[in-house]
């Protein structure tokens, strides 16, 4: 997204709507290498705001994350709103921090419509394994050792995919010009907790779990107060945690060679250089 005339002849005449899903995503990734996360959540919105400008595409919708916000005591009082300060901690949540101020100011500067969603960690079928539950599944259903940063007491509020997915949709459609929406299923999990769910799901013992380094930078706890979101799309999950585990766990348990190929090539090259250790052949 960041070549600008690959863009703009993607974009057909009377395009409605620019819904931005593209980004690297991954914390651990971006504090090895930053660069990517520049060029693509920074250049790459600022592209696409301009493109959408050029082509009078009607919306452009931003998909951001609760990262901006940086990390809450661990008050169980405290919870992000769509005015809670920016305060990213790591290189993927300054990058997202950033292309968000680029929508705003597209907003505010030139008129466009413009929407922007913030939600919590999402899970679901088809996520790739460098991500947190997708990674202890996948480690799990071969025996292998399950990392969990420092204490393992990082709280996360977790939303299953499809229920981000209508989220975004009402707010494609509903949503007001030049709103924020934060969205969240009040799922909030200490990790380790998450780890022993799925490990008690699959039927593997608990001392799979191995405690290694904490993550430089690692944001406490996120929670997500998604009120407005209720209120004004009237949104709300479909999904309990304990379903959406459920539905997780059996889409991987189905799907093994798509986590065999997931796991290959430059996956094993990263996962090593993170953890020290290798993941399995298929």
């Amino acid at each position: 997204i960041a070549d600008s005339r690959a863009v703009l002849d993607a974009l057909e005449p009377g395009t409605d709507a620019i819904i931005n899903f593209a980004a690297e995503s991954h914390v651990d990734r971006s504090i090895l290498s930053a660069d990517e996360f520049l060029s693509t959540n920074v250049l790459g919105t600022q592209v696409l705001l301009d493109a959408a400008r050029e082509r009078g595409v009607r919306r452009f919708f931003q998909v951001s994350t609760d990262e901006v916000m940086g990390s809450l005591p661990e008050d169980e009082n405290a919870y992000f709103t769509e005015n809670s300060a920016f305060s990213p901690n790591s290189p993927y949540a300054a990058s997202k921090a950033a292309a968000e101020h680029l929508v705003r100011a597209a907003h505010y500067t030139f008129g466009l419509d413009t929407v922007v969603t913030r939600c919590g960690n999402n899970y679901g079928p088809r996520q790739f394994p460098e991500k947190f539950l997708p990674l202890a599944i996948a480690n799990a259903m071969h025996d292998e050792p399950i990392p969990l940063y420092g204490d393992g007491l990082n709280v996360r509020d977790w939303i299953y995919v499809e229920d981000h997915c209508r989220a975004i949709l009402l707010a494609l459609l509903h949503g007001r010009a030049g709103a924020v929406y934060n969205i969240g299923a009040r799922n909030e999990h200490r990790n380790i907790e998450v780890a022993e769910s799925l490990l008690d799901a699959l039927g593997k013992p608990r001392s799979l779990i191995r405690f290694v380094k904490d993550r430089p930078g690692h944001d406490r706890r996120y929670a997500i107060d998604p009120s407005r979101a209720e209120s004004e799309l009237g949104w709300r999950p479909l999904e309990t945690w304990e379903s959406g585990l459920r539905k997780s766990i059996a889409w991987y348990q189905e799907n093994s060679c798509w986590i065999e190929r997931a796991r290959s090539g430059a996956y094993r090259d990263y996962y090593k250089q993170q953890y020290g250790t290798e993941v399995d052949a298929a």
